[in-house]
């Protein structure tokens, strides 16, 4: 079976440590004075993790065994720079190697896609690059109702000849196969009713939660959707930021999971979150936190083996003042190809790590 992966994206380094919390380790309260979340403010999953309390409307699919968490996910060698880093993650590349095609579109090398409405990924943020490849047609579109505003003005134009030449052939070919994607995706999402529950709009996010809903109930034929939720990158002040940042991913991802449950989809999607990396295991002198390495991953979906994978990461056993990734990513990367869409393939780890989150 297919099913399609929703992508989310947490921008600027999500604190892992505050979201999965290693409330009864005493070596967190000692590296967290002053940030840790305290004990009662914690949800506990089992005798050594839980989280933080601002991801309650997670609970729900948690109890119900459809979110897995992974935990202490990085790769080696690990890059402290946003760019370098989002980039290490969004092509599946190794610390020293830089590639040009995102791992979704890496998967599909070799695969034939149906054709469908012309489109096989759609990116509702700003970042395409885990899509971007010859292999996939992807396009960005950032909401529903200006697409379709938008998809109605275009119209069938008068194609000149090309005369010829091989490269205004290739171009005026592009621009019909956008045309024809564009009022495809127009004629699918045109009688869409909205989603039965309204995601929040304090971030964008909700807005491109709401389009991948739609895109999802209209039955497109994509193999993923990408969205993103901005500010994570908490040097100072970090408990409000991050408070309120989570307290809007669960409330919105919970209302997905609801809304996708009463359109009879759940089965059918997988929803990651990923972030370019965590955050220092120690508080800095302001409140917040640095750039770090490892952090968890939030797995949901109807097919989705819930619970605790991997281990999480010793606070004992530092490298350089950050924690010690136990799951590379391209393993997850390489378990969601494979459970999603059917396509075997390693994205270059020399020894794979079978992980189970996927039914």
């Amino acid at each position: 079976m297919t099913r399609t992966l929703l992508l989310i994206e947490l921008k600027g380094g999500n604190d892992g440590l505050n979201t999965l919390v290693p409330y009864a380790d005493a070596k967190y309260r000692e590296l967290r004075g002053g940030i840790g979340v305290p004990r009662e403010r914690v949800l506990q999953l089992d005798e050594k993790v839980g989280v933080h309390e601002k991801l309650l409307p997670l609970m729900e699919a948690w109890k119900a065994g459809d979110l897995a968490i992974v935990q202490g996910v990085g790769y080696p060698y690990p890059n402290r720079s946003h760019f370098r880093s989002i980039e290490i993650w969004d092509t599946a590349s190794a610390s020293s190697q830089t590639l040009s095609e995102g791992w979704v579109a890496q998967a599909f090398n070799g695969a034939s896609l149906a054709k469908g409405v012309g489109v096989d990924c759609i990116v509702a943020d700003t970042n395409a690059l885990p899509a971007t490849g010859p292999s996939l047609r992807t396009i960005v579109m950032q909401d529903a109702e200006n697409f379709l505003r938008q998809a109605n003005a275009v119209r069938p134009a008068s194609v000149p000849g090309d005369g010829g030449n091989p490269a205004l052939h290739h171009l005026l070919s592009v621009r019909r196969e956008i045309n024809a994607a564009a009022a495809g995706l127009r004629d699918r999402l045109h009688d869409v009713p909205a989603p039965a529950e309204a995601y929040g709009q304090e971030f964008p996010l909700g807005r491109q939660l709401d389009l991948a809903t739609r895109i999802l109930a209209a039955k497109v034929p994509v193999v993923a959707i990408k969205v993103a939720l901005g500010g994570f990158d908490t040097h100072a002040n970090q408990a409000p930021t991050h408070e309120r940042l989570l307290a809007f991913l669960a409330a919105n991802l919970a209302t997905l999971r609801r809304n996708l449950i009463a359109a009879d989809l759940w089965k059918d999607v997988v929803v990651v979150t990923y972030s370019e990396f965590g955050r220092r295991a120690r508080q800095n002198a302001s409140g917040g936190t640095d750039h770090g390495t490892s952090a968890p991953q939030f797995v949901m979906g109807g097919g989705v083996k819930g619970g605790l994978h991997g281990a999480y990461p010793s606070l004992s056993d530092l490298q350089d003042g950050d924690l010690r990734h136990t799951v590379d990513f391209r393993d997850v990367f390489a378990t969601l190809a494979r459970g999603c869409w059917g396509q075997s393939f390693d994205f270059g780890v020399r020894q794979p790590q079978r992980l189970g989150f996927l039914a």
